[in-house]
């Protein structure tokens, strides 16, 4: 599969926690050597009531589990949204090889925006970053939910 078509799969995600009203969010952890969709999220905060429960640390957790190691080596992370500074530590610490990401995040986005945190001296595992994949339709989809809450 492409880049495009996982990132497909990440906004079928992030529809379904629109339908739930989660801030639209989708998530994939993929092992790019056999084309294996390790595990897909969405944020699910609102429902959890967990402040954590961002797409990406369900799916980095689930993946870990289902794969029984603490660490993601070789793996790809698909995520609709470019991730917070939270996310991207998490990304980070569990060692995924390539983040690729849709909309980037001006105010709240810790990647290309805000802290850059893989630019950080502290920072001990940058992965290959690859911004804005089918950028308009994961904006679409943020920009829609939040006019329908106004």
């Amino acid at each position: 599969m492409t880049p495009d078509e996982y990132m497909q799969l990440a906004l079928a995600q992030a529809q379904k926690a629109a339908e739930i009203d989660e801030i639209p969010v989708g998530c994939l952890i993929v092992n790019p050597a056999i084309g294996e969709v390790i595990t897909s999220t969405h944020n699910q905060n609102q429902h959890t009531f967990d402040a954590t429960a961002h797409a990406e640390i369900l799916a980095i957790r689930q993946a870990c589990e289902k794969l029984s190691q603490n660490r993601l080596w070789n793996m790809d992370i698909y995520v609709t949204l470019e991730p917070c500074a939270m996310c991207a530590a998490a990304i980070s610490y569990s060692r995924i090889k390539n983040l690729y990401f849709g909309a980037y995040d001006e105010k709240g986005g810790a990647v290309v925006n805000g802290v850059k945190f893989y630019e950080q001296k502290t920072c001990h595992h940058k992965p290959n970053v690859y911004g804005g994949i089918m950028e308009k339709q994961c904006s679409e989809i943020l920009k829609q939910f939040f006019q329908n809450k106004r």
